[in-house]
């Protein structure tokens, strides 16, 4: 055999007489490397591969560590195969099916008449410990199906008899780790020693092969990570996860629900429609600093309109259909066929673009009952979107201009950590590959002027176009979609949209469509679980709790409501015959921003004293300098109180 070339991360060679494994080479550079090896990532290939895989002339390679976070997915898989021993050992009656990686961990499948107790996770958990220790190798074993399925059968594991026949292939592959093996394709681990964290978290029904007219099994979600330490971060996160969960706080703090009657459909209470509305009008006063103008389009259109869009072929399973006059109709579940419309109502001349048109009407999309989650999945909702129809010419400008925009907006809002996703062609779209061609360079081509990082995301754009996607990472370190904008060359073309250019000739438009907060539904919950729940004081729906120490001051109370509301502020006074300590607890529950603790001595004095969020005091201020201050704070949309950052204070 010729000599075969490994290209390495720094483009230095490995060159050998066969084709090595991943493990092969990182043995080639170093013992304490390949002592670390859990697998590869080769070429474009996204996902990480096992390290027992023969590797190519001239193949890239990049040699995947336990300090690298690509392993996590290894360790996940192995550790899946690890608890599914430990479930078998402890009752081998019990049957496997299968056992995935997911966000944060994995989960594993079984078949079983059994409940699985507390108690039982427990005995997994000790078991998992104990075989973790004996370091045992996993080994590939390449199987023909016919042998397969006899050695499965025999075990009486009709899950995995079924599993192979599905397949189709001529043979399987299953790994070993001491007498215990599982069907599986990889990637795995050198030895279970290299696990070093496991957790199980919880269990739950499912049906196999996700079909309720199936066998009902038994799922336990786990996880693991390369240290103890990543796992306790990581359970604490969990626990904290459950405080911050904003369906809880929604409730707590009065500011949505829901009713069986409109499943998926949230409804805002007067405090969340407070949230609501001020980011609405937050944004609206920005729209116009950047040459946006608000338009209204219809809820419901022909389903002819969506032919035409493209939404019917490729999005009608996420819509809803009704029939008026004999003729079909749909729910419009995006703002974008409604723009194009608007925008060939009137014929533009160059001079007219950018044309850029924001639109905070309702959308409406299927969603299936099990993945609705509060407000971050919902059927119906309204998104803070916007298109921009330019010239081919003013589209790198359009796109600077939107990333300035969005960094202005989670700026003020405190999102501060985001990354930046290229989302390419899917599968399944609308167009030419010379028109994706064009968008896909066009946004790449942005970011780079801009100098923003980004990853690509392949498969995951829009069908009728590439996109940026935004993924905020918010204070639990949990990434979510937010901002995205789309670069669309296809809706033009099948809307026939065009303005006339300076040389007096017909031209094509670009539509992007863009969005900085997406769902405002789905940002609110977002949102709160950033914050806990405690929202600037722009966005609080009370902005002050006056709260009197007795009756006498009651009067006093309500003069200093009646006077900060004068002046666009949302107090409360809680005349509530409590005592005082009752009802700061009260408004601490409610996240109230600020408190005005109301005595005889502020009676007295015409004054108050000020209890801030973190149990700080600012005393003897007049009526006027507090509601300046407040009044300051939000028009400036300031996230936190400058109280907190400078100034005398005492405690209370």
């Amino acid at each position: 055999m010729s000599t075969i070339r490994i290209i390495l991360p720094d483009n230095s060679t490995r060159e050998f007489n066969h084709e090595p494994t991943v493990l092969e080479v990182a043995e080639s550079i170093g013992s304490r490397l390949a002592k670390d090896t859990v697998g590869g990532l080769i070429n474009d290939e996204r996902e990480v591969c096992d390290l027992r895989r023969q590797l190519k002339n001239q193949d890239r390679l990049k040699i995947v560590t336990l300090q690298m976070p690509e392993s996590l997915e290894v360790i996940r898989h192995s550790a899946a195969h690890v608890m599914a021993q430990a479930v078998q050992e402890l009752w081998p009656e019990v049957k496997v099916t299968i056992g995935p990686v997911i966000d944060n961990g994995f989960y594993y499948d079984f078949g079983t008449d059994q409940n699985f107790t507390p108690e039982m996770l427990t005995q997994i958990e000790k078991r998992i410990e104990e075989l973790l220790k004996q370091n045992t190798p996993l080994v590939r074993e390449e199987l023909s199906a016919k042998e397969a399925i006899a050695t499965f059968e025999k075990l009486g594991e009709s899950f995995k008899v079924e599993l192979i026949r599905d397949l189709g292939a001529a043979s399987v592959s299953i790994y070993r780790q001491g007498k215990w093996f599982d069907l599986c394709r990889g990637p795995h681990v050198q030895h279970l020693g290299q696990i070093k964290a496991v957790k199980l978290l919880s269990v739950a029904g499912a049906y196999w092969r996700g079909d309720e007219k199936r066998e009902q099994l038994q799922r336990i979600y786990a996880t693991a990570f390369n240290d103890k330490k990543d796992l306790k971060e990581y359970l604490d996160n969990l626990e904290e996860a459950k405080k911050r969960d904003h369906r809880k706080l929604g409730k707590e703090l009065g500011l949505f629900a829901f009713h069986q009657f409109s499943p998926g459909g949230p409804f805002f209470t007067p405090k969340g429609t407070i949230i609501y509305n001020q980011l609405q009008t937050y944004l609206r006063e920005r729209y116009r600093h950047y040459g946006y103008q608000e338009v209204i389009t219809p809820q419901i259109f022909d389903v002819d309109l969506y032919h035409k869009s493209g939404h019917y072929e490729n999005y009608r399973e996420n819509m809803y259909f009704t029939k008026i006059d004999e003729r079909d109709f749909s729910v419009k579940p995006m703002n974008c066929p409604g723009h194009c419309l608007l925008y060939a109502s009137e014929r533009k001349s160059y001079r007219d673009l950018p044309f850029r048109i924001a639109d905070f009407g309702r959308l409406h999309r299927y969603e299936r009952s099990g993945v609705m989650h509060g407000l971050t999945r919902v059927r119906t909702f309204c998104q803070d979107d916007a298109h921009i129809f330019c010239s081919l010419t003013d589209m790198q400008r359009e796109i600077r201009q939107f990333m300035q925009f969005l960094a202005e907006v989670y700026q003020k809002l405190g999102l501060t950590e985001y990354q930046v996703y290229l989302s390419t062609r899917p599968p399944k779209r609308m167009g030419s590959d010379a028109v994706w061609d064009q968008a896909e360079n066009a946004l790449e081509q942005a970011l780079k002027e801009l100098k923003l990082p980004y990853k690509i995301n392949p498969g995951d754009g829009a069908f009728y176009g590439p996109k940026l996607d935004i993924m905020f990472v918010d204070a639990l370190k949990r990434p979510w979609q937010l901002g995205t904008i789309q670069c669309d060359f296809n809706m033009p073309e099948s809307f026939d949209l065009i303005f006339v250019g300076d040389d007096n000739k017909e031209h094509r438009p670009v539509m992007l469509h863009r969005a900085i907060l997406g769902s405002l539904e789905r940002f609110i919950g977002v949102y709160l679980e950033h914050t806990a729940g405690h929202l600037p004081t722009w966005l609080a729906p009370v902005q002050v709790a006056v709260l009197n120490v007795t009756d006498r001051q009651a009067e006093y109370c309500q003069s200093l409501v009646a006077e900060l509301e004068a002046e666009g502020l949302r107090a409360q006074f809680d005349e509530r015959s409590e005592k005082l300590g009752f009802k700061i607890r009260e408004a601490q529950l409610q996240k109230v921003p600020y408190m005005l603790i109301i005595g005889d001595k502020e009676l007295e004095a015409n004054t108050v004293s000020v209890r801030l969020r973190n149990g700080e005091m600012k005393n003897n201020l007049t009526r006027r300098e507090f509601a300046d201050f407040i009044k300051n704070e939000v028009s400036d949309r300031l996230l936190t109180s400058p109280w907190l950052e400078k100034g005398p204070s005492s405690k209370a």
